[in-house]
């Protein structure tokens, strides 16, 4: 530990001296005085970011009477961007060849709604608008080092537990978006997918705490839109990264973007490794009854994940009012998991004990196609109508190989499942939004018919032939359809440059059936559900302001969580779903403050209320002697939580940022005729601190801290994360280097999972790989001169739960 910490600090010595010798003198100045263009009064706190080629170098404040001034320019062409909540955004093309004093700068004042506040005066950016919350990744240096679901421990709202399970303002219910689309590739394990996807590829998450009507109503604490890299521009452009992770493996991803006239493409892809070894973990249960027991597993577990996805996305300008667009998005992969288990059980007065070897192997792959037609109006830009067609077709094997060994007192069958399950949906919306001079008209509607299989197959070893042979009473076939209608009409009401009121309905209708083959038996269920959205914001003086907004929420369950098939991956514990399932109805409340003066501060109290939630429920059957783990309709849930972020430039080139989460939790459920509860705080803090030297080497630091989450029936462990990285363009805005150290002072993290029952107590621990180095280096190329033309309104199908395994 003495050497690591000796290396951390021999590299950040070696950095600030290499900047010291290696600084630039600049020469020269630029400063102003900012007014505002009908009132004449100084424009405080206005941000002043002085860029080159896109990319902010120097950022600045106002003071109390307007001044501004930046310091130590060299002589180039540059872009000035004037900034401040409530104003239009001013730019200032600058020739410096000398000092420059720019006079008076008139802005003017917002007349129309008040859509989004930005903050510019530090990296990384934070987009504070009426309904949701979006995160620059970009901006963020470590985007380039990171994966995907490292950088959800920074994005405000949003954290990460031991088990790299993401949560929502401490939620696990929400929905995960791929550019406002649902994506089979994050159906069923999207924290396996996300850690091997790199951030790099990332242009911005949304985190959508108040999802307007045009959204389905799924996600029952919200959405998060995650928004890939796909600007295609006039010219081409294109970046290429390479990294790797040690322990974890390479990666790397690029995109190449081109336009010519009316003509536009953009093709991408990416594909990584994730090895890692020796993961230790334990199962622990103590149980009682009419013969007490104990179970004690001891194992270790290999990983080895790896996936690829990729995409084209092709625009067509027929004129300026039309415009047709297409994509296809194909993807695959895999996270296969070997284990070797020792089991030592006590039943009453028998020891028993075997050692167990699996595999589980879980598969992801399908493809994606987009089809868009956007029209446009003579008079008004925003006037739109849009037409969209969308199919999926993916599928999501899992396979489980288990074989016992060294038995003693104890006599298992080695044991074979397969389970293909396989979903395909088609998807037709109509959008259509007409703005008038105080209000905006929203209007659509939407049908998916939705078609799942789960064919699942046990087979036992017959160990006189030595071959596996097919078990009927353990195999299922079932068939799922769901089919959903949708309409919805929403209205944005300007009353005047300072109060915006929104409020639409979305009226859906779901029809489900099941059918399960190998019994013979059918699960029907119809149901109609209006949910309401209603918000308003209210901009204060001195660059305040103060939303309120109210909406429900639905929670539809998925395919994986109606699948009947039971798996017996891990001996004496059973995962099975339940085709029974029904849908969950949210209420969700939320007031949000923001003060954007030096720097940004958001602060937000949010309650909701649940009946007859979807809870995880273990059970344990003492005939059996298992433990059997699957979901039920029996919860009762409230949350009252408060939220902070805190963004504040300390100079031009330093910057620190504050994130927290606390939350009350109340859950309640009846399990087997016994009245369940459990409550307590919840909730994280994140602190990160970035300095930006003038020659390129930018190096910062991060720390995160999550208290244990609350669950029905147990609760999980605290923990912490930290990173320290640093980053040097060698070749300004075309190739950069980084390298990162996450948790230097701790090799393994442990995730704790406590339950308990009336006949049970059980604890289950996952060492996961803590300590780990990466390193990328990221090259851009090409020149870009205008930008492509998107359609305005896309497909979401974001209506059912995600995986909750």
């Amino acid at each position: 530990m003495k050497t690591i910490k000796l290396f951390l600090l021999s590299l950040f010595v070696a950095v600030c001296a290499v900047n010291m010798a290696n600084a630039q003198e600049k020469n020269w100045q630029v400063k102003g005085i900012i007014l505002d263009s009908l009132t004449k009064k100084p424009g405080e706190f206005f941000t002043v970011s002085l860029q080159l080629n896109g990319t902010a170098l120097k950022s600045v404040v106002s003071d109390e009477n307007g001044n501004f001034s930046i310091d130590k320019i060299s002589t180039g062409n540059y872009l000035l961007v004037i900034g401040s909540l409530g104003y239009n955004t001013k730019h200032v093309v600058l020739e410096v060849k000398q000092s420059v004093d720019l006079g008076k700068i008139l802005v003017i004042s917002q007349s129309n709604k008040l859509e989004e506040v930005s903050v510019v005066a530090s990296k990384p950016v934070i987009k504070q608008e009426p309904d949701r919350l979006s995160y620059d990744v970009q901006a963020d240096p470590e985007s380039k080092v990171l994966s995907v679901l490292d950088m959800m421990r920074k994005i405000p709202l949003l954290s990460v537990d031991a088990d790299d399970n993401i949560k929502l303002k401490g939620n696990g219910n929400y929905k995960i978006l791929i550019n406002g689309k649902p994506s089979g590739m994050l159906a069923r394990d999207p924290k396996e997918v996300l850690k091997t996807m790199p951030a790099s590829n990332i242009q911005k998450v949304e985190v959508i705490t108040t999802p307007p009507s045009k959204y389905e109503s799924e996600g029952l604490a919200g959405l998060i839109n995650i928004i890939t890299n796909k600007k295609a521009t006039n010219g081409y452009n294109g970046n290429l990264n390479l990294r790797n992770q040690t322990p974890g493996g390479p990666g790397i991803n690029g995109n190449l973007t081109l336009k010519q006239g009316s003509f536009g493409a953009s093709v991408y892809s990416g594909t990584g490794i994730w090895q890692v070894d020796g993961l230790r973990n334990q199962d622990m249960r103590l149980t009682t009854g009419l013969t007490p027991g104990s179970l004690l597993a001891l194992g270790e577990t290999k990983i080895d994940n790896r996936w690829a996805w990729g995409g084209a996305e092709l625009s067509y300008e027929i004129d300026s009012l039309n415009l047709i667009t297409a994509e296809i998005n194909p993807y695959g992969g895999f996270n296969e998991q070997n284990s070797i288990r020792r089991f030592n059980m006590r039943d009453g007065s028998q020891l028993s004990n075997y050692d167990m070897n699996g595999i589980t192997r879980y598969e992801w792959g399908g493809i994606e196609y987009n089809l868009n037609y956007q029209l446009g109006f003579k008079k008004k830009k925003e006037h739109l109508l849009t037409l969209s067609y969308k199919l999926s077709d993916y599928g999501n094997p899992q396979h489980n190989k288990v074989d016992f060994l060294n038995e003693v007192n104890y006599s298992g069958t080695n044991y074979k499942q397969d389970n293909e399950s396989k979903t395909k949906e088609h998807t037709f919306q109509l959008d259509y939004i007409n703005p008038f001079k105080k209000i905006t008209v929203e209007a659509g509607a939407k049908v998916i018919l939705r078609d799942g299989s789960a064919i699942s197959e046990h087979y036992n070893l017959d160990r006189a032939q030595n071959t596996y042979l097919y078990d009927a009473t353990q195999s299922n076939i079932y068939y799922n359809n769901q089919n959903i209608f949708g309409a919805y009409n929403s209205y944005t009401l300007v009353l005047d440059s300072t109060l915006t009121f929104k409020a639409g309905a979305r009226l859906e209708a779901t029809y489900v059936n099941g059918d399960f083959r190998s019994t013979n038996s059918m699960v029907k269920s119809h149901y109609f559900n209006l949910v309401p959205s209603v918000s308003f914001n209210k901009k204060l003086a001195n660059s305040q302001a103060i939303s309120l907004g109210f909406t429900q929420r639905l929670q539809r369950p998925s395919i994986y969580d109606l699948n009947p098939f039971v798996d017996k991956s891990r001996p004496n514990f059973e995962y099975t779903g339940n085709p029974d399932l029904k849908a969950v109805i949210s209420n969700n409340f939320e007031l949000t403050y923001s003060n954007f003066k030096k720097g940004s501060l958001n602060l937000s109290l949010s309650y909701n209320f649940a009946n007859n939630t979807q809870q995880t429920v273990y059970q344990y059957f003492e005939a059996q002697n298992i433990t059997r783990i699957t979901s039920l309709n029996i919860g009762k849930n409230n949350l009252l939580g408060l939220n902070i972020n805190f963004n504040y430039p300390i100079t031009s080139k330093w910057n620190a940022n504050i994130n927290g989460n606390l939350n009350q939790v109340w859950i309640q459920g009846v399990i087997n005729g016994v009245d369940t509860k459990n409550n307590g705080l919840t909730g994280y803090t994140s602190f990160s601190s970035s300095y930006k030297f003038d020659n390129g080497w930018k190096p910062s630091v991060s720390f995160n801290f999550s208290a244990p989450s609350v669950m029905l029936q147990g609760k999980s462990n605290s923990f912490y994360f930290m990173g320290f990285n640093v980053s040097k363009d060698l070749i300004k805005d075309k190739l950069t280097l980084f390298a990162m150290v996450a948790n230097p002072f701790k090799q393994y993290n442990v995730y704790k999972n406590s339950t308990e029952g009336s006949n049970f107590t059980q604890e289950r621990l996952n060492y996961n790989i803590y300590r780990r180095f990466t390193a990328s280096l990221n090259w851009k190329f090409g020149k870009l001169t205008d930008g492509i033309k998107k359609n305005e309104r896309r497909i979401n199908n974001d209506d059912t739960k995600k995986s909750s395994n």
